[in-house]
């Protein structure tokens, strides 16, 4: 993925992660970039980290001290900053939780283009791609690629018992065992209602 084109919007995360690095605000790498990370396929073309919204005003802070601009979007669960014109979103409340350091416990690092940083686990991508999915919003290819090339490292169960309560989310489940990407445990009853 980060290969041409996302040279220059590697080194715009890269330049995001050692400001957050050096003023020591926790934060996690996820989107495309995380999937990318963690050795998967991903076809965006984005830079997103999670931060705790506590941490917000100081981030953007150091981030337009070293150079970027910085907004505030409409979007309440969100600040961005630019470096010229590549886009990074900072995000406190993805699917509508709030980042917390419990969060940034479900993260591994992962080198990205030679430096370092807290990745959000394979798992927790899933989980936050299956629960960003509504009746307003329903992209299954979306999700494809990175239940496929990171499959293997995804706790299947755990991405189950947290998006239960997702119809969309089921669907999907359903999906990757009809396409053979995982068998799908739904319930005893489910099983037996095809």
């Amino acid at each position: 993925m980060a290969e041409r084109g996302d040279r220059t919007l590697v080194h715009t995360l890269k330049k995001v992660a050692a400001v957050l690095k050096q003023e020591e605000i926790p934060f996690a790498l996820v989107g495309s970039f995380a999937v990318y990370a963690h050795g998967g396929h991903s076809s965006e073309h984005d830079v997103d980290f999670l931060i705790r919204e506590v941490d917000v005003d100081r981030a953007l802070a150091a981030l337009v001290t070293a150079g970027f601009t910085a907004e505030r979007p409409p979007e309440d669960w969100l600040v961005k900053v630019f470096d010229d014109d590549r886009m990074v979103d900072l995000i406190h409340r993805p699917i509508e939780t709030p980042v917390t350091d419990e969060t940034f416990v479900d993260t591994v690092v992962r080198p990205v283009d030679a430096i370092h940083m807290p990745v959000l686990s394979a798992t927790q991508l899933m989980v936050h791609r299956l629960l960003s999915f509504s009746q307003h919003y329903c992209d299954f290819a979306r999700g494809l690629p990175l239940a496929r090339s990171l499959r293997e490292q995804i706790d299947w169960e755990r991405v189950r018992k947290e998006t239960q309560h997702s119809p969309y989310a089921k669907a999907f489940l359903v999906l990757l065992d009809r396409l053979d990407v995982v068998p799908y445990s739904g319930t005893p009853e489910e099983e037996g209602t095809g």
